[in-house]
């Protein structure tokens, strides 16, 4: 059969031809069908699970010479540990890129700066107050004179590390900044004597 030509295309004849009794189209000469799209490459198999993070001896004694003394030259830690300076030097900043050093800072003495009395208040939230507790706990951050919050387990909440300049400006900041809260059920404060420094490293 012949098709005639139209205003838009000319077509040419298209006769089915036989092979081993299946019948195939024979493509017109100017008509390209499009290629068969690739098959999809097999998906990357999965990367394993990095492992932890592996500290040798010569790591913890740097984190030990280190928590004594963040500001100690690189050569002379290098030296106390018995490695060369471009190691040592590497091997902290792979200690700091892993987070097993979180940063160096400077501690301040509280009682220099007028707040000698510090203290430990243990506070428990209400019950209708637990929904909010991530907002409550950085909110007791931004008093003044908190130098640390510590969220609990159990049947208590929060344990607020503060400095105050006297016994009446601790009564106060208990009073007037959890007591009078509604989200608060119970605070108890405990004085602290002293802060013994350990600089005892994790291993």
């Amino acid at each position: 059969m012949e098709c005639r030509p139209n205003s838009l295309r000319s077509y040419v004849a298209i006769r089915p031809v036989l092979h081993s009794g299946t019948i195939k189209e024979r493509l017109p000469v100017n008509d390209v069908r499009p290629a068969a799209a690739p098959a999809p490459a097999p998906s990357a198999a999965r990367s394993p699970r990095s492992r932890e993070v592996e500290y040798d001896e010569t790591d913890r004694e740097l984190l030990r010479l280190l928590a004594a003394n963040a500001r100690v030259p690189n050569n002379v830690l290098a030296q106390q540990v018995g490695i060369a300076p471009s190691t040592c030097l590497m091997r902290v900043r792979r200690l700091q890129s892993t987070g097993a050093i979180r940063g160096f800072h400077a501690e301040l003495a509280p009682e220099v700066l007028g707040r000698p009395l510090q203290a430990m208040v243990v506070v428990r939230l209400h019950g209708h107050a637990r929904t909010r507790i991530g907002e409550f706990g950085g909110w007791l951050a931004g008093l003044p004179g908190v130098l640390n919050v510590y969220f609990l387990a159990g049947a208590d909440d929060f344990q607020v590390h503060v400095a105050a300049e006297s016994p009446d400006a601790l009564r106060d900041f208990v009073v007037r900044n959890l007591s009078a809260s509604r989200d608060v059920a119970m605070t108890e404060t405990h004085l602290i004597f002293e802060h013994i420094r350990t600089g005892t490293v994790l291993t």
